[in-house]
């Protein structure tokens, strides 16, 4: 038995019999890669210790390669920031709890127009007594005694034709609930969208950042070469190794903190889409271009205004505030109703039937004075909330215009860092010759090599930046 098969198997054979989520844990990451690991592992041992067949070697092979490229793809679904967003539009809490404000702002209207029917009561009553209730001398000894036991019962319905208008202003009092509801529910949907597309392009940056950081070790393996070279031709010390060294090792470090902040990302973006997390991945193009210009995303604020939430959610403030005066003011007016019922009883040892139809006027003399200092209170909270709705306006638009700004600034960004990176490049090429030639230091080199890792991580925090400013932007303006 070759002496190093044993070993294997026997790692194979122990991490086979541990359960799925600990083998998962052991190899840090899920089950679903886990368990490809495994059969990936036990195929390669067939390889390395087996005698197969040229036929079953490349069956084997073939297995290989498609289980890691399922595995792969299964464990991480490749997202587009429309993917995303509509993702946690769907499954983000935020949102569920506004589709629930609605629905329940719904039901309060219906509620209220209940009003509008006719109020329906009964009642019903029985009693026995161990004597007549009422006792009445006739005269020659003679005694009467009346209800002694009995039952009694009415149905009664009763319709207002005049409440003061409590009816009707309550009924738009919830129709502008619904309305407030629903644009809550559209503030709620512009902030899961902006943490939605924020995370997305932090993912998006670290992925490219991390691309940078295997370019910059990319480089420094061809320095190290360089460096070598030199040392052996006596054109320089070993000092030069010395430092590539030490970059490399800053670069591992880098690289160690870029990946954990990745993994964060990735996790704070699959939660918040609904998803596990380790199971999506990010799909952006960020290759060195310009985005397209923000110019036709431009929305004159005057005009914006009235297609934001925020100023229709004051409009309706305003209204709700009126429709409580209003009915602060019904409640001081007198109340009209009409009614009618059925009534039936036994007390007097005989069934007794009757219907009858009344009206009633109610007139509220001893609250007219609380209610005028009511209805001067409520006057007084439609004057603010009208105030409000025009400071806030203002406001508004000045939010507008700054997002505008922010947003331009940032378009700028990326193109003075594509104009960095070109500059970077060339500078690190020409620096990489002058060292080839001995006429720069590695110190010199490595100098210009950061300039270019730091023009490209420039670029995607500028590109990334962008990006976010824009839908910032657009929620300001109501797009």
């Amino acid at each position: 038995m070759n002496v190093r098969k044993a070993p294997i198997h026997q790692k194979l054979k122990e991490l086979k019999e541990l359960p799925l989520p600990t083998v998962a844990k052991k190899l840090k990451t899920n089950a679903l890669l886990a368990n490809t690991y495994l059969t990936v592992y036990g195929l390669f041992v067939d390889i390395q210790f087996r005698k197969l067949s040229k036929k079953a070697m490349k069956t084997t092979i073939l297995t290989l390669a498609a289980l890691l490229t399922a595995s792969t793809m299964a464990a991480q679904r490749m997202m587009t920031v429309d993917q995303c967003v509509s993702d946690a539009l769907q499954h983000n809490v935020k949102m569920k709890n506004a589709a629930n404000d609605v629905e329940a702002a719904r039901q309060a209207k219906k509620q209220a127009f209940t009003k509008y029917f006719p109020t329906v009561s009964a009642m019903g009553m029985g009693f026995m007594a161990d004597d007549e209730l009422i006792q009445m001398s006739m005269g020659g000894g003679m005694e009467l005694g009346l209800l002694k036991n009995g039952i009694s019962g009415s149905v009664s319905a009763q319709m207002p034709l005049f409440a003061g208008g409590r009816i009707l202003n309550s009924n738009k009092l919830a129709e502008v609930g619904v309305q407030t509801s629903r644009l809550q529910r559209r503030m709620s949907q512009d902030e899961v969208v902006l943490t939605a597309e924020t995370y997305f392009w932090q993912v998006a940056m670290l992925k490219e950042k991390l691309k940078t950081v295997e370019a910059v070790e990319r480089q420094l393996d061809k320095f190290t070469k360089d460096a070598d070279a030199a040392v052996a031709a006596g054109v320089t010390d070993r000092n030069d190794l010395l430092q590539v060294s030490l970059r490399k090792n800053e670069t591992r470090s880098s690289r160690i903190t870029l990946e954990n902040a990745l993994t964060t990302a990735k996790r704070l973006l699959a939660q918040y889409t609904g998803h596990s997390g380790d199971s999506i991945d990010v799909e952006a193009d960020m290759s060195g271009g310009l985005p397209e210009s923000p110019l036709t995303l431009y929305a004159e604020p005057s005009a914006a205004l009235a297609n934001t939430a925020e100023y229709a959610l004051m409009e309706q403030n305003v209204k709700a505030n009126k429709l409580q005066y209003k009915l602060s003011l019904g409640e001081n007016l007198p109340q009209v109703a009409i009614g009618g019922g059925y009534m039936y009883n036994d007390f007097l040892d005989k069934s007794q039937r009757s219907w009858v139809g009344f009206a009633t006027v109610s007139i509220p003399l001893s609250d007219w004075w609380g209610g005028s200092h009511d209805m001067k209170r409520k006057k007084m909270a439609v004057r603010n909330a009208e105030n409000t709705l025009q400071d806030n306006s203002q406001l508004l638009v000045i939010n507008m215009e700054n997002k505008w700004n922010d947003m331009n600034d940032a378009y700028r960004q990326i193109g003075i860092a594509i104009e960095s990176i070109g500059q970077a490049e060339e500078n690190l090429r020409l620096h990489d010759d002058y060292y080839r030639a001995g006429t720069a230091t590695m110190s010199d080199l490595l100098e210009a090599q950061t300039l270019y890792q730091n023009s490209r991580s420039a670029y995607v925090e500028a590109y990334a930046g962008y990006q976010i400013k824009k839908r910032e932007y657009l929620n300001a303006t109501g797009q």
